[in-house]
């Protein structure tokens, strides 16, 4: 089985349920929130997604695999594979984003327009978020000693735009 069949199998439910919150057509912030609500119920494990290898990652940087893409560019699920101490640069987002660690532990640093720090947090297996912008500038940081993996949906094709970042902040 392919992992491309292997995901599809298994977000199924998520895609079901990522499609009707999304039809409820809400603002950003309330979309993310009923999507937010959506991963909870139908939170895949890293093995339902990924195979063996993928779940492994790569010492030159996280990675990214595409898990599904709705036909009409609404929304793309992305699984992230993080080694320990790999970050992403401070960034913020084209679209409401939602996520979910299905293993390990991400920690995430948020930041005002001024990029001052507002807060933190370690997102455990099991844990979603979702945000919006603007207020959706963050950081994200695997601080433990493993290989930690999270599921990402945007409310947008990311394989058609070729990424979620709006723009980096130094």
């Amino acid at each position: 089985m392919t992992t491309t069949q292997l995901a599809t199998s298994h977000l199924t439910a998520l895609v079901d349920g990522v499609r009707t919150a999304i039809g409820k057509h809400a603002d950003w912030h309330a979309t993310a929130g009923l999507v937010a609500d959506e991963l909870r119920r139908h939170l895949p494990s890293p093995d339902e997604i990924m195979t063996a290898e993928e779940r492994l990652g790569s010492a030159e940087g996280y990675r990214s695999r595409t898990l599904y893409v709705e036909p009409d560019g609404s929304f793309s699920i992305i699984a992230l594979v993080w080694r320990p101490g790999q970050v992403t640069r401070i960034h913020d987002h084209v679209t409401w984003c939602v996520f979910g660690v299905i293993q390990g532990v991400e920690h995430e640093d948020l930041y005002d327009s001024d990029l001052r720090l507002i807060g933190r947090s370690d997102n455990h297996v099991g844990e979603v978020s979702g945000f919006a912008p603007p207020g959706d500038i963050h950081r994200v940081h695997n601080t433990s000693d493993s290989t930690a993996i999270s599921i990402h949906i945007y409310g947008t094709d990311v394989t058609r735009i070729g990424s979620s970042v709006r723009r980096y902040y130094d």
